[in-house]
C-alpha cells in the first residue's frame, strides 16, 4: 500500500491511520495483552452473568461501553461471552466495519470521544488505549462525561500513557499516530474527584528511554 504523504491534523490523524491500518490491526490484536483479562474480570465483578444454565436468563443484560472500541475483539468479545450487551464507539468506519463483521449481536457507532454525548447509563465502560490519542486538554471533560454515565457503583478500566512526556507522534504499521496523556498520578487524582475510587492502578509498561513511554491501567469504581 502506497505510504500516505497527506498531512493531518491532530483531530484527523489517528481516524486517517487507524483506518488505514485496519486490515493489519484485526490480524494482530485479538488476543489479550499481559494482564488485560484479569483488568476485565475485576471491572465485571458484580455484573450478573445474563448467560444460559446461570439463572439470570431472564434478567436484564448489563451494558457496557467500549469506548474506542476497534474491532471489538478482545475486550467486547470477552464482555459478550460474559453474558453483557455491548455498546461500542469508534471514530474509524473500518474498525467499527470490522467489529459489526465479527459481533452483529452488539451495537457499533461511528463517532469520536469527544462527539459521543454519554446519554446511556452504563453498569461499566471501557477506555482501552484510546484516550491518549486525544490532547490531554480534553482527557478531563471526557472523564467526567464518562463517570456521569456510569451508574453508581459502575466501574471504569481504562489505560493513560506512562509518564509526563509531552505530546509526541509514533508510528506503527508504517503509519503516524498521535500520542499524549497527563502522567498516572495526575489521573489518578482526577479520577478521586470525579468521586471514584481506585480499585487498581499499575503499570502494563515502565517507561523507557527510547521510544516507549510507558502505559498504565486503571479499573476504578463510581462511588454510591
Amino acid at each position: 500500500m502506497p505510504h500516505d504523504t497527506t498531512p493531518h491534523s491532530i483531530d484527523t490523524l489517528n481516524l486517517a491511520s487507524y483506518d488505514a491500518v485496519a486490515p493489519q490491526w484485526n490480524t494482530a490484536r485479538h488476543a489479550f495483552y499481559g494482564r488485560e483479562q484479569a483488568y476485565l474480570d475485576l471491572l465485571l465483578e458484580g455484573i450478573a452473568p445474563a448467560v444460559s444454565g446461570t439463572g439470570h436468563e431472564h434478567a436484564a443484560r448489563p451494558l457496557v461501553l467500549d469506548a474506542g472500541c476497534g474491532t471489538g475483539r478482545p475486550m467486547a468479545e470477552y464482555v459478550l461471552r460474559r453474558g453483557c450487551n455491548v455498546l461500542g464507539i469508534d471514530q474509524s468506519p473500518a474498525m467499527i466495519g470490522l467489529a459489526r463483521q465479527h459481533f452483529p449481536q452488539a451495537r457499533w457507532l461511528v463517532t469520536t470521544l469527544e462527539a459521543y454525548p454519554f446519554d446511556e447509563a452504563c453498569h461499566a465502560v471501557i477506555l482501552w488505549d484510546c484516550l491518549f490519542h486525544i490532547p490531554r486538554a480534553r482527557h478531563a471533560g471526557i472523564l467526567a462525561r464518562v463517570v456521569r454515565v456510569l451508574h453508581p457503583g459502575g466501574r471504569l478500566m481504562l489505560t493513560v500513557g506512562g509518564s509526563a512526556h509531552p505530546a509526541f507522534t509514533d508510528t506503527m504499521f508504517d503509519r503516524e499516530f498521535f500520542y499524549d496523556s497527563h502522567p498516572p498520578e495526575r489521573v489518578a487524582d482526577m479520577l478521586r474527584g470525579l468521586s471514584c475510587d481506585i480499585l487498581l492502578h499499575e503499570f502494563m509498561n515502565q517507561p523507557a528511554s527510547g521510544r516507549d513511554k510507558g502505559r498504565c491501567a486503571f479499573v476504578v469504581r463510581k462511588k454510591g
